[in-house]
């Protein structure tokens, strides 16, 4: 019986860590006052047109 493993970063320990890298560069984006990038935002399941249009107080 052979026993296949799956690569770490499709599993679930990759996924936590691919989310919570984009949540980190998303949150240094936006306090340096620059928009995150489309892929980081993605990633955290957020639509990039609609972050466009949230408005800094």
């Amino acid at each position: 019986m052979t026993n296949r493993q799956r690569p770490v970063r499709g599993g679930f320990l990759g996924r936590a860590i691919a989310v919570f890298g984009a949540a980190a560069s998303a949150a240094a984006a936006v306090e340096a006052h620059r928009s995150p990038s489309r892929r980081d935002l993605d990633i955290l399941g957020i639509d990039a047109r609609s972050f466009s249009r949230i408005q800094q107080r």
